[in-house]
């Protein structure tokens, strides 16, 4: 008997998960780097990968129970950094700060959390019952932020920045709620997927021809960083 020297399973259901995550790890350096198109169009990519990845993994006939277990695992964890912690991180650093910022990056997060250790149970227990796909969500599904904030971003282009970055506000909010309100939602078939990667691909070349927002980047003097931190300390 053969021994895997490696843990998981590698095969070709995961991989548009894996390359989805790391789009979403490569924007998030162009986010903290201030380039927050760069970032925007990371996550639309992101999100157009978690599209396709349920049906790619489902191609693939004769899965054993592991191999169904563990990339509904893979799934829920590369969808809670690319759809959870990375678009709160975006806002974040646009402007989403203070007690009241933090409180909704939070608040978002957490509910990210739920909805998706939420699924994880549900869908367990669906898979030891029938096979194929849900036809149903329960609750927005939480990959609707590749979506939403792409929208919100192009809204800069046509506003003020104060008008802009309380729509972040209120996005984080409103979504994260919608993510644990318990209501189905059909999931929807290929023509309205297509409608909602058209609109957001819209939204993506407006922002990209228009947008001007951008903060500096961090920069510390060229000492290395801990040297620097203890100089500040010590001249104060």
């Amino acid at each position: 008997m053969n021994k895997k020297r490696l843990i998981g399973f590698y095969d070709y259901t995961v991989v548009l998960t894996y390359i989805g995550l790391s789009i979403s790890v490569i924007g998030m350096t162009q986010a903290i780097d201030g380039k927050f198109r760069s970032a925007i169009v990371c996550l639309a990519l992101s999100g157009l990968c978690d599209m396709f990845d349920g049906k790619i993994a489902r191609s693939k006939k004769n899965r054993m129970e592991e191999e169904k277990l563990f990339g509904m695992q893979i799934d829920s964890l590369c969808d809670m950094v690319c759809f959870g912690m990375y678009p709160a991180m975006i806002c974040w650093l646009l402007g989403v700060k203070g007690l009241l910022g933090w409180a909704l990056i939070c608040f978002y997060c957490i509910c990210s959390v739920i909805r998706l250790g939420f699924f994880n149970v549900l869908e367990t227990k669906r898979q030891r019952e029938e096979d194929g796909a849900n036809k149903y969500y329960h609750g927005l599904p939480i990959t609707s932020m590749a979506i939403v904030l792409p929208l919100v971003f192009m809204i800069q282009v046509f506003v003020s920045n104060a008008v802009f970055i309380c729509a972040l506000y209120l996005s984080l909010f409103v979504v994260g709620l919608l993510f644990i309100l318990d209501f189905k939602l059909k999931k929807p078939n290929n023509m309205v997927l297509t409608i909602l990667v058209l609109v957001v691909a819209v939204a993506v070349v407006i922002m990209i021809l228009f947008s001007q927002f951008h903060i500096p980047k961090w920069k510390f003097p060229n000492i290395g960083f801990f040297d620097w931190l203890s100089r500040s300390v010590t001249h104060r």
